[in-house]
């Protein structure tokens, strides 16, 4: 999982084993479903910002998702990298303001919204103009 993993995710959920890598026990996880789902959405946004209650997957999540953001995901399993990148192209797409308050929250310098930005933009995503 990545930034937002981001969404990040909402991917990147992970307690570190011997491995290095995070926990794959939310792999199975089905990401379109809550990006797609209001509800599920902004309760796993509000979970990661601090204002609302949060799942043991959304705990995870919460715990690692700023050093994923800023190793590349390098810790997370092939699911969680393939989640993440899903949930950041989906939250720019369609629901920026959620990504802008991920962004806001976990990379104030902008340094790495950038990047995961232009990768969006090399997969085909257009970023809506503020």
């Amino acid at each position: 999982m990545k930034f937002v993993l981001v969404v990040c995710c909402l991917v990147a959920a992970v307690v570190a084993r011997p491995s290095d890598k995070y926990t794959d026990k939310y792999d199975n996880l089905d990401i379109q479903e809550i990006l797609e789902n209001k509800r599920l959405l902004e309760a796993y946004v509000n979970c990661i910002l601090d204002k609302g209650k949060c799942t043991a997957e959304g705990k995870e999540l919460k715990e690692h998702l700023q050093e994923a953001i800023e190793t590349g995901c390098e810790k997370c399993t092939e699911a969680q990298e393939k989640g993440a990148y899903k949930a950041i192209e989906y939250l720019i797409k369609n629901e920026l303001d959620i990504w802008h308050k991920l962004t806001d929250r976990f990379d104030p310098s902008g340094k790495w919204r950038k990047k995961y930005e232009d990768r969006a933009k090399a997969n085909g995503v257009v970023i809506p103009e503020e």
